[in-house]
């Protein structure tokens, strides 16, 4: 199971705040028995915007009001602007990082995410996609769209 950071998990903005209904879905998901697994486009670090310690401030809370449920947080923390990099979404290597530490299947594996760089991937590695919301591209909308990442865990646990 890969989940997008910024707009699924959390408020897509400078500030980490935890969306309403994310340590509920996260907490269904890992009692269903997925590896949780964080792929995660960080361009701010490479934009000075944020540090990888902050960063990484926001992930070790987000495990502590998780319940450490999630296995491991991939990021890329390149810009195009910046620094080219093949880890940065919609390139596939954190997926596939994450699919040989975890032996992960991927039919049997679902991808959320809230942009089209986040479907891409998943697409191209046969992974079965959600989107958050509706502002993805038309060309890369996901399999199934929903308003959350409740409904998502609801919708994967009902399949």
């Amino acid at each position: 199971m890969f989940l997008d950071r910024d707009g699924v998990i959390n408020k897509d903005n400078p500030k980490f705040e935890i969306l309403p209904g994310v340590v509920e879905a996260i907490t269904k998901l890992k009692d269903a028995g997925f590896h949780l697994v964080v792929v995660t486009n960080q361009s701010g670090i490479a934009q000075g915007i944020y540090t990888e310690a902050e960063m990484k401030e926001c992930h070790a809370y987000l495990q502590k009001e998780c319940g450490h449920r999630i296995d491991y947080f991939y990021f890329c923390p390149h810009h195009p602007t910046v620094t080219a990099s093949l880890a940065r979404k919609p390139g596939t290597l954190m997926f596939e990082k994450a699919i040989a530490r975890f032996d992960i299947d991927v039919t049997a594996s679902w991808m959320v995410g809230d942009r089209g760089r986040d479907i891409i991937p998943a697409r191209d590695l046969k992974i079965k996609t959600i989107q958050i919301g509706h502002e993805i591209e038309h060309e890369n909308r996901a399999d199934y769209t929903v308003e959350n990442l409740l409904e998502a865990a609801q919708l994967i646990l009902s399949k």
